[in-house]
Formats: C-alpha cells, sequence, structure tokens
C-alpha cells in the first residue's frame, strides 16, 4: 500500500478498499493527539464534509466510545457511526464504522519526531453499503482526495496553534 491513494486490500474481494495518507505536522504527538481523538467534536474546523459530530457516550474518550459524524458529500447527508477499539495515548487511536455508508476500520497513529514533530498516519480499510457498494473504484480516489485534503487542513489547523492543548 503506498501514502496517498486507494489501492486493493490483502483480500481478493474488489469491493475492499484501502485508504493511506501520512503528513508530517510541527508539533508534538501530544498536542496532535488533543486534536484529533480528544476533541472529536470539533473536526468540522479541519474537515470538509463534516457538517457535525456528536459523542454518543458520557466521561472522557477511551475504548468503547462512539460518535456519530453527520456528512455532507456533495448536498448528500449521510450519518457514519464509528465505535473506537484501541485508545493508546498518544500513540494510536482506532476502531470500526458501526452504522452508515461505510462498513471496515480506521485507525491514526501517531509518531513523535526526534525533532519534535509528529508523523500521522490514518489508514482505513473499507467498503461502501448499499447501492454505493458498486461504486467504489469511482468513489475511492474521490473520497482519498478528500482525506488527503483534510490531513493537511489538520496540519495547517494545529500549526497555527488552533484547537485544544494537551491534557494531563
Amino acid at each position: 500500500m503506498r501514502a496517498g491513494g486507494v489501492s486493493a486490500t490483502r483480500c481478493d474481494d474488489p469491493s475492499v478498499a484501502s485508504l493511506r495518507e501520512v503528513v508530517e505536522i510541527q508539533a508534538p504527538a501530544e498536542r496532535v493527539w488533543a486534536v484529533v481523538a480528544e476533541d472529536v467534536e470539533n473536526a468540522p474546523r479541519w474537515s470538509s464534509n463534516l457538517d457535525r459530530v456528536e459523542k454518543l457516550d458520557a466521561g472522557p474518550p477511551r475504548i468503547g466510545t462512539r460518535y456519530r459524524y453527520h456528512l455532507d458529500l456533495a448536498g448528500h447527508k449521510e450519518k457514519l457511526e464509528v465505535e473506537q477499539d484501541v485508545y493508546n495515548k498518544p500513540k494510536k487511536c482506532s476502531g470500526r464504522f458501526t452504522k452508515g455508508p461505510l462498513n471496515g476500520t480506521w485507525a491514526y497513529t501517531y509518531t513523535q519526531r526526534k525533532d519534535g514533530s509528529t508523523r500521522l498516519v490514518y489508514e482505513m480499510d473499507y467498503q461502501l453499503g448499499g447501492l454505493l457498494r458498486f461504486a467504489t473504484g469511482v468513489l475511492g480516489p474521490q473520497y482519498a482526495a478528500g482525506i488527503r485534503r483534510n490531513m493537511e487542513t489538520l496540519k495547517k489547523y494545529v500549526e497555527s496553534g488552533k484547537g485544544p492543548k494537551p491534557k494531563k
């Protein structure tokens, strides 16, 4: 799998795609984690096609926390729910899609660099549901381009000092 695109996954099912995007952010991993994993409800500030995010569980984010994403895909409204299966601060947060137009898994992996920056990797293995499942080959590259733009917007957002600071 290459950085910056959609490719076939390890399985033979052509309706399953993998996406991997990498961005280097000039901020410590704890700071990037605070924005991405602890401030999910404010993700629309740096993520396109996202109207709002609802946290479905009380308390701080952790394993088992669920979110509902309200998406606007070129005027088409969709709801997508996810559940976190891994919450290893500030190294990895990952989970699965539980309701909505996507089936599969997602992960953010944070690597603190010696120069103080963070290498953030977003990976997703997904399958479009419903009638969209027949359009993976067409929609996949468009979705990957949107994720790439969001990662660049996230980089600018964090590097400009926006968003929360790390919680102790």
